[in-house]
């Protein structure tokens, strides 16, 4: 029942989190991939219920869609994406959710400097490498999706 404004809205997220699991697979990093698409193919569901938030700001559409989700036999870890791509600053979680909410971010052009210093921490520690190489390589990353926010949300809004 996804209407066409939400499926462009994933595809493009989903244009995001490619770009960033493919940095993160260059840097050799162990991560479940996907859950990440996954995660983000499910991020919005409660948009189906709440569909005045794909034009509007609102967060209904969060627990709603965790709970439809669980309610069609999705994964519980899943199903938490909904919730976690937008609390992710007050829930404890886990690396791929992270990565669903920064792509979230990023797919707009939007650069959120705390959740992109959460995820550089977490591969320089699973990495056992230095922050600030680590850095550098995933802020040019960054900066790149970033860049092209412009004419994703452009593709947006012309749907």
């Amino acid at each position: 029942g996804a209407s066409p404004k939400l499926i462009l809205h994933v595809k493009l997220v989903g244009e995001a989190a490619e770009i960033l699991i493919k940095k993160l697979f260059e840097l050799n990093v162990s991560f479940d991939a996907n859950f990440v698409r996954f995660g983000v193919a499910f991020h919005d569901s409660g948009k189906i219920i709440h569909s005045e938030e794909l034009s509007k700001k609102g967060n209904l559409h969060e627990f709603e869609g965790e709970k439809f989700l669980l309610e069609n036999g999705v994964d519980e870890k899943l199903a938490r994406c909904c919730q976690s791509h937008g609390k992710w600053q007050t829930m404890n979680c886990s690396f791929e959710e992270y990565l669903v909410a920064l792509s979230d971010k990023l797919w707009k052009g939007k650069r959120e400097e705390l959740l992109e210093n959460i995820v550089i921490d977490k591969v320089a520690e699973i990495l056992n490498q230095d922050r600030w190489q680590i850095y550098l390589q995933l802020d040019s990353c960054f900066e790149q999706i970033a860049f092209d926010g412009d004419s994703r949300l452009l593709q947006s809004k012309n749907n």
